[in-house]
């Protein structure tokens, strides 16, 4: 009887050689990008500040805001300041839908295998559908 059982399959560490072949799983990306756009939305929020001060305190103020995009800002040029914004934008909207994923996940207790890849897969999805819509406004597409 004991030689009929199917061995469970043993799961260790992997090896630093191993990680090239890696497959990470859908929910694995997600909680790491989570937490990347996290540290992202934190390192720049001086950057974030400083965008809003400027656009809200005048007309002159606002305009240096928009020429920013274009010109640059000092030695930087436009389009880094755009690609910084869309990195920012790519932030904050994985951030918020990883962050509602978690909330719809822990009111409904959808802990199930096959219910985090879907909903790892439809968050990648959202977020970076929105990225691209908000970043071919931002650099300007329409």
């Amino acid at each position: 009887m004991a030689d009929t059982l199917k061995q469970r399959p043993e799961f260790r560490n992997i090896h630093v050689t191993e990680i090239r072949n890696y497959r990470l799983p859908p929910a694995g990306i997600v909680s790491i990008l989570h937490r990347v756009s996290g540290a992202i939305l934190f390192l720049l929020l001086p950057f974030v500040v400083w965008l809003f001060d400027v656009s809200v305190t005048s007309e002159v103020s606002y305009e240096s805001f928009r020429s920013a995009f274009v010109a640059g800002i000092g030695f930087v040029p436009g389009w880094f300041v755009k690609l910084v914004c869309l990195g920012l934008i790519w932030g904050y909207l994985h951030h918020f839908t990883a962050g509602v994923r978690h909330l719809w996940m822990d009111a409904t207790h959808s802990v199930t295998k096959e219910q985090g890849r879907s909903s790892a897969i439809v968050t990648l999805v959202i977020s970076l559908g929105l990225t691209v819509l908000l970043g071919t406004k931002l650099f300007g597409l329409y």
